[in-house]
This record gives C-alpha cells, structure tokens and sequence, in this order.
C-alpha cells in the first residue's frame, strides 16, 4: 500500500486482488447484464453491473469482510462496531457473523424497522440511540473506546477500499471492452476501489463518479482542492447523503477518476421505475444515480460501451411506493382529478359512470366539504383511477365538460 497525503495507505491493485481470493466463496459474482431497453433509450450499449442482487442486498459487504478478516487475534476477540442505519450496517452484521466475530451496530431511534430487523436477523447487536446520525456515530466512538471493538469505516479504509474494488475485478472479467465506467459516490469507497481496478487494468477506461444533487460533497471537494464537509445534504438516495468524503477516497477519486456528474432526485426516482417496470430489476435510489446518468445523458455515451453500476436494492418501502405511484402516473397510466360537484344524491354516481365508460378502474376516491376552498353546497371528489390507454383521460375529461363539472387534474 502506498501513503496519501495524511500519511494513511493507500490500497494497490493487488490489495484488490487479495481482496478477490480472500472473497471468493464468500460473496456473489453478481451479473453483468446487458439491457437492449436501455440500449434504445440512451444510444449507448449499457451493460448493468448489478450489485444489488450481492448478499446483503449492496456491494458493502465485499468491504466489511476484507476489513474484518485483516483483523489480529487481538482485535477480532474485542469485536467490531460501526454506525449506520444502511447497506453498511448489514454488510458488517452478515461479515462479522461469518467470520465468528461479535458485531454492534449502532442507529439513530429513526432508523428504518425493516432495516434494524434484516441487520439483527444477520447477527449484530443493534443499538438505537440518539435523533440523529452523529447521535449514534458519538455513542459509536465511546463503545469503542471503552470495549476496544474495531470500528469497521464505511469508506475511508485502505481494506474496505481494496474491498469494494473487487467489483472493479469482476466487471473487466465479465466484458473486457470497456469505454466507461459509471460509479455512484457516497464517501467514495466503491469508486476509488473501482478506479484503482480499471486503471490498472485498462487505463482508457474511463471512470465517472455520480453524486446527488444535494449531496454533492465529492465534487465540491476536488473543486476545493481537499475535502469538505457539507453544512447540509438533502437525496431521496439516502445511502450516498454523505457530508464529506474520507481523505483517502478523495486522494484516489483527484488522481484517478476522469468525471464527476450530479443527477436529481427526479431523475433518480424515475431510472428506479424504469429499471424495475423495464427490467424487473429493484434497486434503491442511491443505487440507480449511475443509471440514471446514463438515461438522463449527463455526459456523452453515444455509441460506447458503458458499465453502471446498480450498487444496493435495499429500498424503504414508503419510497418505493411513492416512486411507484409517480412512474405510473407519468406514464399516463394513473391519473388523479379533483371535481367540484353540488353536494347531492346521485352526483358521484355521475362521476363513475364516466369511468365506467372507458372501463377506468378506481383506485381510491376521497370528499372533502370542509375546506373553505369548497363553496357551501358543494362536494369536493378527488379521485385517482387506473387507465388503459393513455388517451383516456382526455375523453373522460371532455366528459366532464360536457356535463359542466368543474375539474381540475392533480399530480
């Protein structure tokens, strides 16, 4: 390993290799798939490296147990920690387990259920703690200290860096003619392992870091010149809002990766529709922002063979479903109308038989008489129905008109 710049190592190629034979066996040489949709949709050839079909639902597991099965004797009998409420949390549960190393995950009191289960269900003890993130990473730290456990980093490690990098190993196995490379950026672990692969391997291939647009911390800081703390971060893509990338992923991504590029959180939610309506593949928001700077075109691919890489599919559910709900809706097979209708028998009915018409399925139907938005007399029907055809919402608006409702579509 060499040194960066704060005289901690910097992980080598053959660190990663290591890394690949310790691994062997023990995680999953995930596919690498090529999508004729996407294809179509981007004028590039887009091949997905798909790591959220990895043990744990996220690469992070590659990290944890690198890092982990580098610990002494000593170290490994004190046990491991961490703090995360995410992908990294059930990485160091699954790897510590399989190792027969004690685990204490610490999260925040907000900390999703499903993912305080999965991560215990794996063998950690889980500790919630604290409103906040750094709540839980203080209450971390002090464990640490008085326990003497390992504390597993998230990113800014030299074996969880040469860890991550083994996707960087599989991906040129799996399809040496590489143009480009597509990375999402939290703290920076995935793309300086990745980047340290590829340019050892192929150093033509380009490698491109995707961050979220409010949560830009590694770009900011190589335009800085050193890394930074954001005041702030604001993503749907929770497992890449990180407020600063490690000095070691910062000395890797200035040195090694060619382009940085942000993608919105409309952009990210729509790639994970497409993604799952497309190709059935689920994936978490955090885990698709390299997709979808490829369908959204953030940098020129035309024509060149791309790699992104789909790097977790642990979604939240309430997430999930409000993606659902909005790809649906713009792809004008969900529609939802307000209408304004004198508070009588027989009126709402009037509404239906419209839907009827063109065999519209309802999908929930809610009154509202009490704002003051509604005139006295009057009944404000929101409905949201199931179309066949995209073109059915403008007849079933035309009959609205017809009928002199006053109307008004929502999104």
């Amino acid at each position: 390993m060499s040194v960066s710049h704060n005289n901690q190592p910097l992980p080598h190629f053959s660190d990663i290799i290591n890394a690949q034979s310790v691994l062997k066996n023990i995680v999953k040489r995930t596919p690498l798939e090529r999508s004729k949709s996407f294809s179509a949709m981007s004028g590039a050839n887009v091949y997905m490296k798909l790591e959220n079909l990895q043990t744990t639902g996220s690469f992070k597991v590659r990290g944890a147990y690198y890092k982990i099965s580098n610990l002494t004797a000593k170290e490994t009998a004190a046990g491991v920690l961490c703090a995360s409420a995410g992908n990294h949390a059930q990485g160091v549960a699954y790897a510590a387990t399989k190792l027969g190393v004690k685990s204490t995950v610490f999260m925040p009191v907000f900390a999703p259920p499903l993912k305080v289960i999965a991560t215990r269900a794996y063998g950690a003890e889980v500790i919630l703690t604290g409103d906040t993130f750094d709540d839980a990473f203080k209450a971390a730290a002090e464990f640490g200290e008085k326990t003497g456990a390992t504390f597993v980093h998230p990113f800014n490690d030299p074996y969880i860096i040469a860890g991550q990098g083994t996707v960087g190993l599989e991906i040129f196995e799996q399809l040496r003619d590489i143009d480009d490379v597509l990375v999402p950026i939290g703290g920076g672990g995935l793309i300086a392992g990745i980047a340290i692969a590829m340019k050892q391997l192929n150093p033509r291939i380009r490698v491109i870091g995707v961050e979220a647009d409010g949560a830009q911390s590694m770009k900011v800081s190589i335009e800085k010149g050193e890394p930074i703390v954001l005041n702030s971060v604001s993503t749907i893509a929770d497992g890449i809002a990180v407020k600063s990338p490690g000095n070691l992923t910062f000395d890797v991504t200035r040195e090694l990766v060619d382009e940085l590029i942000v993608v919105n959180d409309a952009e990210i939610a729509r790639s994970a529709y497409l993604l799952l309506q497309r190709a059935k593949i689920l994936a978490e928001p955090a885990g698709v922002a390299a997709m979808a700077a490829v369908l959204f075109n953030k940098t020129n691919l035309k024509g060149r063979n791309v790699v992104p890489v789909i790097s977790g599919g642990n979604i939240n559910m309430s997430i999930l479903e409000q993606i659902l709900e909005k790809g649906v809706m713009d792809e004008g097979y969900r529609a939802r109308i307000a209408v304004l209708i004198p508070d009588q028998a027989g009126m709402l009915k009037s509404i239906i038989s419209i839907l009827e018409k063109v065999k519209a399925s309802i999908h929930d139907i809610y009154h509202e008489r009490s704002t003051t938005s509604v005139p006295i007399g009057f009944v404000q029907v929101t409905i949201t129905f199931n179309l066949q055809d995209t073109s059915q919402l403008a007849t079933i608006l035309t009959e609205l008109e017809n009928r002199k409702m006053q109307y008004q579509v929502l999104k």
